[in-house]
């Protein structure tokens, strides 16, 4: 009679939960990390070490021994295997071993594995057949079922989202940021033990304006290479071969989900404060005071602003043009329209209030000016390229803007003034 195994009733619970959760099993999902901890309990249990060597056994050691198969062709299974002992973000077998847990339950092959080992002799002999589940076959057989149960569930995990697993089954919050182009991105940058941290985040630079990245936070990959085990300057290295191109980060938050500081980067912040005690944790992008003259769409904050009118600046696009292009439109009198106006990273939109509807998008390269007439402080103007419609044949035109402040008004021209330096454009 086979004996009693709590590992075994314990993942028994673990799976019947995560079950009971219904829907694909994602990485927010309360019950997977806890499974996960239970399945490695399982894996490590009786396994035996060897008598002398330098290297402790796990359970990734038999796991990249399993055979590929009798046809030589690649299988789900050995594809898995293949993709964990390639990894770059896992530096060690209990990186290796968990990811490769993660890659299984998502490619339903996890059971396969099992079953490779109980049919391989010399991959069983890890195992004491007294003390370990695996290499007693009363007690393999239970959990052969409990596995088989876990393939027909469906995963919908991060499998980027691996640079943690060395220390810990609890994976930090994973984000990607994308920007334009830009002479200067404005985050300093510290390494740590191989991990590249954002110190500071620089006023008024492009990645404040994008209000994504914070202080604390770890850069994982640039363009889709890792930034794991980093060296000192290498992500400014790879940053300067970049020059011109878009860029997409991958982000590790130093936040988690409840709020509180991610645990295993505990040991890393300590460093980092001993080797910078100014440092401070960001938790979130710096505000611009949001009021009733802002609304959020899509997340991205826009201005309600009037739309006073446009007029032909003809080859003249200089700043000096403003201080009579902005009394020439209001001299006309004419209805003035609610608008709601984008600054966004590559160009200048603006929409019809109340339908949302697009009037018109300026490139920050179309833009020659931006600015205000000292007269009125909640009034602003820029001279784009004209288009066909243009009156007078015109080459350039001014448009004009009424904003609800001159504080607000400041921070459009700052931030479109940005959009020229950012996009590498210069007027």
């Amino acid at each position: 009679m086979a004996r009693k195994e709590p590992l075994l009733s314990a993942f028994k619970g673990g799976v019947l939960r995560l079950r009971e959760d219904g829907g694909p099993c994602t990485d927010t999902s309360p019950h997977l990390a806890s499974l996960c901890q239970l399945l490695e309990c399982i894996l490590r249990k009786g396994l035996r070490q060897p008598a002398w060597g330098f290297r402790r056994r796990d359970y990734w050691h038999w796991l990249e021994q399993l055979p590929t198969g009798d046809s030589g062709r690649p299988t789900p299974l050995s594809i898995s295997i293949q993709k964990a002992g390639s990894c770059e973000k896992a530096r060690t077998a209990q990186g290796r071993g968990r990811y490769f847990l993660r890659l299984a339950l998502q490619g339903k092959v996890l059971a396969a594995a099992m079953q490779q080992l109980a049919q391989t002799p010399r991959l069983l002999e890890f195992y004491d057949p007294v003390s370990s589940i695996l290499g007693n076959e009363d007690l393999l057989e239970p959990f052969l079922s409990l596995l088989l149960v876990v393939t027909e569930m469906d995963f919908s995990l991060d499998l980027q989202n691996c640079s943690f697993l060395d220390e810990s089954w609890l994976l930090p919050v994973c984000i990607t940021y994308e920007t334009v182009p830009c002479r200067v991105l404005g985050m300093v940058l510290r390494y740590v033990d191989g991990r590249v941290f954002v110190t500071e985040v620089l006023p008024e630079s492009q990645v404040e304006v994008d209000e994504v990245v914070l202080a604390g936070d770890v850069l994982d990959e640039i363009n889709g290479c890792s930034l794991r085990n980093a060296y000192s300057g290498q992500a400014g290295a790879m940053l300067q071969k970049l020059k011109g191109q878009p860029l997409s980060f991958r982000l590790l938050r130093w936040q988690w989900h409840d709020g509180g500081v991610y645990e295993p980067l505990l040991p890393y912040l300590k460093v980092l404060k001993e080797k910078e005690p100014r440092f401070q944790l960001q938790r979130s992008p710096r505000c611009r005071g949001e009021g009733e003259s802002q609304r959020l769409q899509g997340g991205r904050l826009l201005y309600n602003l009037r739309y006073l009118g446009r007029t032909g600046t003809g080859e003249y696009s200089g700043k000096e043009v403003l201080d009579r292009a902005i009394p020439a439109v209001l001299e006309r009198h004419s209805a003035a329209q609610e608008v709601l106006f984008d600054v966004k990273e590559a160009e200048v939109l603006v929409q019809e209030k109340t339908s949302s509807k697009l009037l018109c998008r300026y490139p920050y390269p179309t833009i020659s000016c931006v600015g205000r007439c000292m007269d009125s402080s909640n009034l602003f103007a820029f001279c784009v390229a004209a288009s066909p419609e243009s009156p007078d044949g015109s080459t350039f035109d001014c448009l004009v803007f009424a904003s609800s402040s001159e504080q607000e008004c400041e921070e459009i021209i700052r931030r479109i003034a940005a959009g020229f330096k950012h996009t590498e454009w210069f007027v």
